[in-house]
């Protein structure tokens, strides 16, 4: 906790709502699903691939990405192989959740997969946005470039705006969540979003007792101090800039009256050496030092530079102790969990007028809103605080009366399951039954390729790989996902006497068809039936430049195609707006530069080849997937084994290079995909199952 901006009081929110909602009766398990880490640099506890939380509580950890410690900003590019781990925990353990709660951005891009996948409701805490952090860089004087260059806001935004569209609650802390910050997002639906305050543990954050107080952290905050019998004013916080703890040390600085009444304890994380700290926290507490030096606050100001986790409700309660006070001084606060752990410590609290703190002091009503740019206002209510005591104690009383009344934990998990039961009731989980097919289909791994751009074009090369996979049918299932409807497929698999898939995907995703009888998959066809609404769709695109529809038989009852102009029509993104202005939820998937189809939320050749994995018990790292167009990335991305043949289309697929997963072959069509079944050593390790016995080696 408290190791980088990755890894603050949200974090510790996440765990604490994990373990709370576990004791809960009726829910019989809870699991925390993050990124394992094997990295020097931070404990050995984040490797393990299981932690007890406690009963019915435990968190999960899937490789994803590189072994070390990564910042989450850099994580976009192993999302899908996250998601795909998840489902295959889910379908190594038996059992489906019934919900999805994510939270933050990269969290929620993940909850959308799984909840497209799996059937299930999708909650979603956002924590922080990334149009308001994108604002806040700006008026700070970051340029857009390295804005985008250091956070990947267009990513993160997008992906806020898709989360918004699928999921069927939003849980925000504060009524200020939903006006002045979602209320910025295209997909904004303040009917979808349900206020439930975050508690706290009263257990361990209690006013001080008769017990002594932890004589060790007194001590190391005490040699600070010529004057420690006044009271405390404590800001307690990571040591990063948007914590604004300068503003406070200039408040008191400057401030002669405050610096009488009270002495400054600033508890900023933890440190050997400020110079090996990264560049965030090194400036930051350069610049308090800075302002103790010049405005000779030695004997006033303590800093400690160590504390152990289970330390932070001491501080709290030594300065309750001393009649103190404590200060949230941040630029903005999404809720403000260190105010409610001060008002359940017996402290009053004056915290910054941006944010959840607006709820917490009208629900405790026991302190004070500033302006967390003004130095003057922010002294001025410390003094206001501590010139009183017949005031202090009242603000005490009535913040330990509010805390116990709005921010319990226990209050907080039955606020939420009354949101949720309603939801986990009416969903209608995807169908596991099995169609009867014949055994053959029943292979240990899988080869699909998309048609136009990546199987077909080489002749001599198709050839050569239809040879190929018909000695290999008893090994592996061969497959064809194309944007194509199902009898064009069946014409172009005809007129180049590639033998019938065991499996075709069509119309980009929204049809799934069987050999050998070519079976319908109508569970797969219910599933992607949900938020489509194709007339609303088509009434937001008739008027668009650049748009034409393309002729009747490319549509389909779940595919809405066009022809684009990417000279005259908007771009992806702009036409992603549109929609989510109007309320409409869909896919929209690019392929060769002039084709756009518009599917369901659910549908997509990834999502479609997904399924089929999951429903014949294939690993997804036993699918060789082959593409050469937008339509295919969602397909190659995550954990198969993915191949882009070299004739892809013009730069489509190239932002997949930087994943470092994927084969990017030097053979074209079907030449490239032979190269990517030697560079796997794909049917080297096939097995064939057998009816009535062990599997053998092909």
């Amino acid at each position: 906790m408290g190791r980088d901006s990755d890894t603050g009081g949200q974090t510790k929110y996440v765990v604490e709502l994990a373990r709370a909602l576990a004791n809960e009766p009726g829910v019989s398990q809870v699991d925390l699903f993050t990124r394992l880490v094997r990295d020097p640099s931070v404990s050995e506890d984040y490797a393990q691939a299981t932690e007890t939380l406690g009963d019915r509580a435990r968190i999960v950890r899937l490789e994803c990405g590189p072994d070390e410690y990564v910042r989450k900003e850099e994580l976009w590019d192993y999302l899908d192989s996250f998601a795909d781990s998840a489902m295959h925990f889910f379908t190594l353990s038996g059992r489906i959740p019934d919900l999805v709660h994510s939270h933050y951005a990269d969290a929620g891009y993940v909850g959308v997969r799984l909840t497209h996948q799996l059937g299930i409701p999708l909650l979603h805490t956002g924590h922080s946005l990334g149009r308001i952090k994108r604002r806040q860089l700006l008026a700070a004087g970051m340029a857009d470039e390295t804005i985008e260059a250091r956070y990947h806001m267009a990513r993160r935004i997008e992906a806020e705006e898709d989360i918004l569209a699928n999921a069927e609650e939003v849980i925000v802390s504060t009524c200020n969540e939903i006006e002045e910050q979602y209320g910025m997002y295209d997909y904004y639906q303040p009917e979808r979003m349900v206020v439930i305050p975050p508690g706290t543990d009263l257990d361990r954050f209690h006013p001080p007792t008769a017990e002594p107080a932890d004589a060790e952290l007194r001590d190391e905050v005490f040699r600070f101090l010529r004057e420690p019998e006044k009271p405390l004013i404590l800001a307690l916080s990571r040591p990063d800039e948007r914590k604004n703890i300068a503003t406070l040390v200039r408040a008191y600085g400057e401030c002669a009256a405050l610096r009488d009444k009270a002495n400054l304890l600033i508890v900023a994380g933890n440190r050997d050496d400020i110079q090996e700290l990264d560049e965030g926290p090194q400036q930051v507490l350069t610049s308090v030092l800075l302002d103790v030096d010049r405005f000779d606050l030695y004997g006033k100001v303590a800093y400690p530079k160590h504390h152990r986790a289970e330390q932070v409700p001491e501080f709290y309660r030594l300065a309750a102790a001393s009649g103190g006070v404590f200060i949230n001084p941040a630029l903005t606060e999404p809720f403000g969990l260190t105010l409610i752990e001060a008002a359940a410590s017996g402290l009053p609290i004056v915290a910054t007028e941006d944010g959840g703190p607006q709820d917490i002091i009208a629900n405790c009503r026991n302190g004070y809103l500033v302006d967390p740019l003004d130095a003057d206002a922010m002294a001025d209510a410390l003094i206001k605080v501590l010139s009183d005591r017949e005031t202090w104690q009242h603000m005490v009383q009535r913040g330990l009366h509010g805390v116990h009344l709005h921010y319990s934990w226990e209050a907080h998990a039955k606020r939420y399951l009354e949101e949720v039961r309603p939801l986990v009731e009416e969903a209608t989980p995807l169908s596991r039954g099995r169609l009867t097919r014949r055994p053959m289909l029943y292979h240990d791994r899988s080869l699909f390729a998309d048609l136009d751009l990546s199987l077909v074009g080489d002749p001599k090369a198709l050839k050569k790989f239809v040879e190929f996979i018909r000695a290999h049918r008893k090994c592996a299932s061969f497959g064809i996902a194309t944007g194509r409807p199902l009898e064009s497929a069946l014409k172009e698999l005809k007129r180049h006497k590639i033998p019938q898939p065991d499996v075709l995907i069509t119309g980009t995703g929204t049809a799934i068809h069987y050999a050998p009888q070519l079976t319908a998959d109508q569970a797969w066809t219910n599933h992607i039936n949900h938020l489509w609404n194709p007339t609303a769709i088509k009434r937001v695109f008739r008027d668009i430049a650049g748009l034409e529809r393309q002729p009747k038989g490319m549509q389909n009852t779940f595919k809405i195609s066009y022809y684009i102009d990417p000279r005259v029509a908007p771009g992806l993104d702009e036409l992603q707006s549109l929609l989510y202005q109007n309320e409409q939820a869909a896919n929209l998937i690019l392929s060769f530069g002039q084709f756009l189809d518009v599917v369901p939320v659910r549908a997509s050749k990834g999502l479609a080849l997904r399924y089929f994995a999951n429903r014949f018990g294939i690993p997804l790292e036993r699918i060789l997937v082959a593409g050469g167009s937008g339509a295919d990335e969602d397909m190659i991305s995550g954990n198969t084994l993915g191949v882009v043949v070299a004739n892809r289309h013009e730069e489509e697929l190239s932002q997949l290079v930087d994943t470092g997963d994927i084969y990017f072959a030097q053979g074209r069509h079907a030449a490239g995909i032979l190269e990517a079944i030697d560079h796997y050593d794909f049917f080297g390790s096939c097995r064939i199952p057998e009816a009535d016995g062990p599997e053998r080696a092909a």
